[in-house]
């Protein structure tokens, strides 16, 4: 999912995260399959790349790790597509451990709690450190899913709804 999730729409991705699991319920299933197939699935989201290394990533995955994602963020990162941003959001979402994803939205909301004034993408080194300084030591996956989430629908980029976020305090 979070592989589909970049530059893509949660209202996008979801049917399509779907109808991916059944046709591929594992990662084992996925390495095994026909990277045409892979792409023509994917077809309407966009960024090929991404399919193309997300197949790969499943290749990789079985034949180096026993089909078991690592849980290390720097092991996370040597695979095909995995990057600074999905290494931690894995590493913190599907194994519990402290990780900081800093994706857009997590970047606006910390960003603006800050009162961040030097322009993106002079920013993110700070903005990282400032998130980091957040994320708690148990419970991360949780934490950063909020963040996102607090910035998908409430800390938008436009009209932002001030009054109704849960950090105003």
């Amino acid at each position: 999912s979070e592989i589909m999730l970049q530059q893509t729409t949660v209202k996008a991705v979801l049917p399509r995260y779907e109808l991916f699991l059944r046709r591929w319920p594992d990662v084992k299933a996925l390495a095994e399959a026909e990277l045409g197939d892979v792409l023509a699935a994917w077809a309407g989201l966009g960024y090929y790349a991404r399919a193309r290394n997300l197949h790969a990533c499943a290749r990789a995955v079985v034949e180096h790790h026993g089909g078991r994602f690592p849980a290390d963020q720097a092991a996370l990162r040597k695979l095909p597509g995995i990057g600074d941003y999905t290494a931690a959001a894995i590493s913190a979402i599907a194994f519990g451990k402290r990780a900081t994803p800093v994706d857009g939205n997590i970047e606006r909301v910390v960003a603006r709690l800050f009162a961040v004034t030097t322009p993106l993408p002079e920013a993110k080194p700070e903005i990282r450190a400032l998130a980091e300084s957040l994320t708690p030591a148990t419970r991360s996956g949780d934490f950063a899913q909020s963040m996102m989430d607090l910035g998908a629908t409430i800390c938008t980029p436009r009209r932002p709804a001030c009054g109704l976020c849960p950090l105003r305090p």
